[in-house]
């Protein structure tokens, strides 16, 4: 194991009904103006929006609203917020959605106040500096609302960039599994295959003697494999959509990535897909992570191998443990699609002829430097070749 720190301040606040506490939690941690920051219509229609804005009336707190954020959250809306929020005077941010909308919150945080453009940060430069930022979750899925992470799609080059820095960790987060009930299928299993992915990312590492993250991400995953199929076929069930919204925070504020090196390549080469073909991110994970995995296999065998009998409880081969390791990525394969998933290319809309420059943009766009990956460095040929496994 790695040395390592580890902070993760966030004042969680679960169960139903509590997107009530909204007002006091914004007046706990200091908020007198707060801008409201959410997508599109359903927090409208179900009445939410409602609910948070009378919460926030009860405790005095003023606030302006900014709607619009969608799927894959664009740079034009953040700008527009940050220009909101300075025009207002407003000192907290309160975003109501899921990882978008948190996400597009997070970026209007850090640019309303810095200098310069908020995309430095989407380059590389640390946030260090953010207004306050407190969500309400909608969606089990991208764990933006324990994370010091955000992603934004830039509308000039199409680009799909993330950003980190402790700043932007949310003081708090409500979180209602109740609110997600209403959830298409697809858009929960979308969901649950991100935060599986999540998990992913940090257990394919190098480093040696990572017992206790290991049995941490496999708890986690078999977690997920229990709980999808009984919320796919009861919508309503509670429990299971409690277990998965709790899950999507481990999965990514970093308690089960401290200590070891993670990789990221299958985000970056999803982000490509999402940013060009606007689909949604878990379905384009649904397809990256089988391929990305088939063609890394043979770097280390045993930790494939291991998942699989850990995980999806294949029988270990001792004497070809690429066979059980095979097995593992068959079985992931498997869940996806009973679980609505897509696997390949066409399902996402993605064409065979773009592979070449997304695989390009994805090693070398926005000022990267030719390797994606911690697991496996990947360069531009190695891209190509994971992205044709998906045809």
């Amino acid at each position: 194991m790695q040395n390592f720190t580890f902070y993760a301040p966030t004042y969680f606040i679960f169960g139903k009904d509590e997107e009530k506490q909204a007002g006091k939690c914004v007046k706990r941690f200091g908020g007198t103006k707060v801008l409201l920051h959410y997508g599109s219509g359903s927090v409208v229609r179900s009445g939410l929006l409602d609910r948070v804005k009378t919460s926030l009336n009860e405790e005095n707190i003023a606030c302006v609203e900014l709607g619009g954020v969608k799927p894959n959250p664009r740079s034009g809306l953040v700008y527009e917020g940050i220009e909101l929020c300075r025009s207002q005077n407003v000192d907290f941010i309160l975003a109501v959605g899921g990882g978008s909308a948190i996400d597009s919150a997070k970026a209007i945080a850090a640019g309303a106040v810095y200098s310069g453009d908020f995309w430095d940060f989407y380059q590389g430069k640390p946030v260090t500096k953010a207004l306050p930022i407190g969500t309400i979750l909608t969606i089990a899925a991208a764990g933006s609302e324990g994370s010091p992470d955000s992603v934004i799609t830039n509308e000039n080059g199409m680009f799909k960039r993330g950003a980190s820095g402790e700043a932007l960790r949310p003081a708090f987060s409500i979180l209602n599994p109740a609110l997600t009930q209403t959830l298409p299928a697809f858009q929960t299993a979308c969901g649950i295959t991100d935060i599986m992915a999540h998990l992913f990312e940090r257990y394919f590492t190098n480093t040696t003697e990572v017992e206790v993250t290991d049995r941490m991400i496999e708890g986690l995953l078999l977690a997920m494999i229990h709980e999808a199929p009984r919320v796919i076929a009861d919508p309503d069930n509670y429990q299971a959509r409690a277990n998965i919204m709790w899950a999507g925070m481990m999965a990514h504020n970093n308690s089960c990535g401290v200590g070891r090196g993670q990789d990221w390549a299958s985000h970056d080469i999803e982000h490509e897909l999402s940013a060009k073909y606007d689909c949604a991110h878990g379905a384009g994970l649904a397809v990256v992570f089988p391929a990305w995995m088939t063609y890394n296999l043979k770097h280390d065998v045993n930790r494939f191998a291991q998942l699989a009998v850990r995980a999806w409880g294949c029988q270990m081969d001792f004497s070809n443990p690429k066979v059980t390791a095979a097995a593992g990525i068959s079985a992931l394969k498997q869940f996806l699609k009973s679980i609505g998933m897509p696997l390949t290319f066409a399902e996402l809309g993605a064409k065979a002829e773009d592979i070449e420059e997304m695989a390009h943009t994805a090693c070398y766009g926005n000022g990267r430097t030719g390797t994606i990956g911690g697991f496996v460095p990947l360069g531009e040929k190695n891209v190509v070749n994971i992205y044709r496994l998906m045809l």
